[in-house]
């Protein structure tokens, strides 16, 4: 079946203009377009920019995250750090499989004009939409997660522990996949390079088939409905929580010392919820203008008329849905002193191998000329040759004093002999060890 004539129309902008005809079309008079059009365009263009931004910073940035959070320096339980890493795993495949992949050729469409012969559509989708999935269902667990270390003490030993979190990642996973299977069955395997909602092509009888309706309606229940009313209801029963147990915690220390003094468990339990907090609000406002528009698009087409939104709501709820998954980085630097610093740690170490790797050339050469300077015409020198010493350290042979300041790397140590052996063969080059002393 040709995908093109079973496929549907949104009054999505004309494919036909590129970004400098849009661009043109701002400084001409257009008083006949009405707002809502202008809106439409003035996206447009901004995501001509704001995607390929979103995905240069994305990707490294989710990258950043996970190294930093594997190496386990950043003061966090291996429970936690196990579900941050999970997240931003999620993250990084969203940004993948549906800022990369679907939205940057539908604004590029003349450049990936040849995606519209990959019959791969409907396998993409359904990776990209278990990846979604993937990654708001993390937030979910880690919500639960917090809200038993925090309001369950009797089962925080037997929940939160590394073990249970990779029990739970684990099959969080597998039942996203599972549950996007019916994507592959629902679009057509060609492209459609525009959002219409949808990047597949979708055949008539699906898009008025009350099945597949009700089926993508329940998917949009699952994904991000129930987990908005979890996570909401989650963090009101960690807040309540910590507000009464710090009321109760407050009297009681105060009434033993007469006076207000610092509780460090208080303020572990306000640094993890702070970080739980922001998570949690930052998901939920950058997913609603996406949700609200998928339920209403697909109510309006199973016959539920009301006020019908404009496609620039989607638009809109697709660039900030995206955004969410680049933000988790920033918030966690806010939060969290330890991973702010591991992260300044990771950026610099490029510059500092560099640097390192320039000055490890350096020792054998310095190395030769304290040699000469120390030797003279009737002193026999006997040299000690050390492969690796600390920087700063000083090793001193008993009869030539030569003194080595710098870092001598193993690949290094061939390179000094062979300078030796060149430069100084008349000379007894014996490697005493045991003459050796430490600085």
């Amino acid at each position: 079946m040709d995908q093109n004539l079973g496929t549907m129309d949104f009054d999505v902008p004309n494919k036909d203009r590129s970004l400098s005809y849009w661009i043109s079309w701002f400084t001409e008079d257009g008083s006949w377009i009405t707002l809502f059009g202008r809106i439409r365009y003035l996206l447009h263009v901004i995501q001509c920019f704001y995607y390929p931004l979103l995905a240069i910073v994305g990707v490294p940035v989710n990258i950043f995250t996970i190294v930093t959070l594997t190496n386990r320096n950043c003061g966090l339980s291996k429970c936690v750090t196990s579900y941050l890493v999970a997240m931003s795993v999620g993250d990084l495949l969203v940004v993948i499989l549906d800022l990369t992949l679907r939205h940057i050729p539908i604004v590029y469409w003349e450049q990936f004009y040849f995606l519209l012969l990959v019959p791969v559509c409907n396998i993409h989708a359904v990776l990209l939409y278990a990846a979604t999935d993937c990654s708001v269902w993390f937030t979910v667990t880690f919500t639960f997660d917090r809200f038993v270390a925090i309001c369950c003490p009797k089962l925080k030993s037997k929940y939160c522990s590394e073990k249970s979190a990779a029990v739970v990642l684990g099959t969080v996973t597998v039942l996203s996949c599972l549950k996007n299977i019916f994507w592959y069955f629902m679009f057509l395997s060609g492209y459609q390079l525009m959002n219409n909602p949808w990047f597949c092509g979708v055949a008539w009888d699906v898009v008025k088939s009350v099945v597949w309706s009700t089926i993508e309606f329940l998917h949009f229940i699952l994904t991000p409905c129930v987990p908005f009313i979890l996570i909401l209801l989650l963090n009101a029963f960690t807040v309540r929580h910590i507000l009464v147990s710090s009321r109760a915690r407050r009297r009681l220390r105060c009434h033993n010392s007469g006076e207000n003094p610092r509780d460090p468990e208080m303020e572990s339990r306000r640094r993890s919820f702070i970080l739980l907090f922001v998570i949690s609000a930052n998901f939920i406002l950058l997913w609603s203008i996406l949700l609200v528009y998928s339920i209403w698009n697909r109510m309006d087409y199973l016959g539920y008329k009301s006020v019908l939104l404009d496609n620039f709501v989607m638009e809109l709820g697709f660039m900030l849905q995206l955004l969410s998954c680049c933000t988790n980085t920033a918030i966690y630097a806010v939060t969290q002193t330890h991973f702010r610093q591991q992260l300044i740690i990771l950026l610099k170490y490029p510059f500092t191998a560099i640097i390192h790797l320039i000055t490890a050339s350096e020792p054998h050469q310095e190395t030769v000329r304290l040699v000469r300077k120390t030797a003279g015409p009737h002193v026999k020198a006997q040299v000690v040759m050390i492969s690796l010493v600390e920087p700063n350290a000083i090793q001193d042979s008993v009869e030539g004093k030569v003194e080595v300041k710098h870092l001598m790397l193993t690949k290094a140590k061939r390179i000094i002999q062979a300078d030796f052996m060149k430069h100084f063969g008349a000379f007894d080059l014996n490697y005493k060890n045991e003459n050796m002393t430490e600085a």
